[in-house]
This record gives structure tokens, C-alpha cells and sequence, in this order.
């Protein structure tokens, strides 16, 4: 069983809805971001979406986009995502990680060794921003046949056709990015979320992420009661650039800002 389905099974169980911490890989460099990935599963991460840095992430904010630069700067590549990948397996082999990126990287390298190297180096999900479910049976069909999730996005102005449709290719969660504009963007109304995740829910029995404009345990921990999933990214990658120069202080800060979210979703 993929390490996605088996967390969302294990999370089902005991009442409590996943908390996805989002990094970029390389970022702020490349020698910090395994044990960036061991601290946010120590404060509570249940699944880590890691973003293979591209020169224009186009559904990314400012945060993001420079997180990209400097990890593109320091030399990372998506053969050394894989690389950090493997490194993380040698000491962690439970929690999920889901790669998340652009397709430029991924034909660059080539389908066939991109699933390859995923799956030797123990990728359970591969999200691919601007791959959309029309076009993306080349790549999903290896992905599943790898054992590896192929998950997409929906977006506010998703039509239920368009949802059902995406939905039936998906595999480990659907992510519902919560506003319209780019990651790490305005504060999101909660009850529109739901209202969209209930009519989500009508086409299939996948779990629901939500993601963009989350960045404190309030609104976590609202987003929380209504999905099965809280992805939050841009507010922890500004954090590490802020404290770059003080790995410690930047890994113990992180800690305790997702700690307190993960302590404000399991109180909610």
C-alpha cells in the first residue's frame, strides 16, 4: 500500500486530519533541507510535500519563487531532489513525501528515469502544477504502475464535470487550492472552502487537502474542520529564508510554528 493511503487510513482512524508541511529542496541550502525534513516530521508533519525548485513557478508567490532561486543557485536539480529523497529513506521510512513542481524538470530528465528514480528513492506522490489531468496519462500511467500517487489540483472556478473528471485519474489526495492567485496569497474564507470541498466530496472518496493562504494555527486549525488535509507552505519557507544564516534557530522556530499547528488541528 503507498504510504499516502496508508497515513490518510491510520489519520481516519484516530479522528485527525493531516497536516502537509511544504519545503522547497535546496532551500536555503542544500545541506540543510534533510534535516529540515526530519525536524517537521518530529513536530508533528504527517505527510511532506517537497518542491523541486524551476526557474518559473508560475503558481507561486514571491516566498516561493525566491525560495526557488536560491535553491537553483546552490546547483539543486531534480536528479538532486532524488538524491535528498534517498538520503531522508536511509534514517525515515514511513512518513510520505510528495514531490511537487513543474513538468520542464521532469521531461528534461525524461519520463522513464524520472519514475525510475522516483521510485528508488522512495517518492510516494508526484504533483505536477502544470500538468493538467488531459495530458497527464503519458506520466500517471508509469507513476501508477510505480506504486507512486499522481495528485492534482482543483481550483476555485473547477467545474464539478472538471472535478469528477479529475478526480476519477487521482490517486493519494486531491489539494483544493482555497483562493484564486498565487501560493502565499491573501487570507482564505473558510466557509466558501466548504462549501466547495462538500460538492468536491460528491465525485469521489479520495481525501481533501487544502493549501495557499494558510500561515497560522488559527487558520489551520479552521481549515481543518472541514478538510481531510492542511497544507501549508509559503509561511514556513519565508521563516527559513528569514533565519538562513542560523540553521538551528531556523529549524527550532519552524518546529514550534508547526507544532502549534498541529496542536491547533487536533484541538479543533
Amino acid at each position: 500500500m503507498n504510504r499516502i493511503t496508508r497515513r490518510f487510513q491510520e489519520l481516519s482512524r484516530t479522528g485527525r486530519k493531516a497536516l502537509i508541511p511544504y519545503i522547497t529542496a535546496g532551500d536555503p541550502r542544500p545541506e540543510l533541507t534533510v534535516p529540515m525534513l526530519h525536524t517537521l516530521v518530529a513536530a508533528g508533519a504527517d505527510i511532506i510535500e517537497l518542491g523541486v525548485p524551476f526557474s518559473d513557478p508560475m503558481a507561486d508567490g514571491p516566498v516561493i519563487q525566491k525560495a526557488c532561486e536560491r535553491a537553483l543557485t546552490h546547483g539543486m536539480s531534480l536528479r538532486g531532489v532524488l538524491s535528498l529523497v534517498r538520503e531522508f529513506r536511509q534514517t525515515d521510512s514511513e512518513t510520505p513525501l510528495v514531490l511537487m513542481g513543474y513538468l520542464n524538470p521532469v521531461e528534461s530528465l525524461g519520463y522513464d528515469a524520472f519514475v525510475a528514480g522516483a521510485r528508488d528513492a522512495g517518492v510516494d506522490g508526484v504533483l505536477t502544477v502544470d500538468l493538467p489531468p488531459e495530458e497527464a496519462a503519458e506520466l500517471a500511467e508509469p507513476l501508477k504502475a510505480a506504486g507512486i500517487a499522481t495528485i492534482f489540483l482543483l481550483a476555485p472556478t473547477s467545474s464539478r464535470e472538471r472535478i469528477c473528471h479529475t478526480a476519477e485519474l487521482a490517486q493519494g489526495y486531491l489539494y483544493y487550492v482555497s483562493l484564486k492567485g498565487v501560493t502565499g496569497s491573501a487570507a482564505i474564507n473558510v466557509a466558501e472552502v466548504a462549501e466547495k470541498l462538500a460538492m468536491i466530496r460528491t465525485c469521489t472518496d479520495l481525501p481533501v487537502g487544502v493549501g495557499f493562504g494558510i500561515k497560522d494555527p488559527p487558520t489551520a486549525a479552521a481549515v481543518a474542520k472541514v478538510a481531510d488535509a492542511v497544507v501549508v507552505g509559503s509561511t514556513l519557507v519565508a521563516k527559513m529564508a528569514e533565519l538562513a544564516d542560523d540553521p538551528e534557530r531556523m529549524r527550532h522556530e519552524v518546529a514550534q510554528l508547526v507544532a502549534a499547528m498541529r496542536q491547533a488541528m487536533d484541538q479543533a
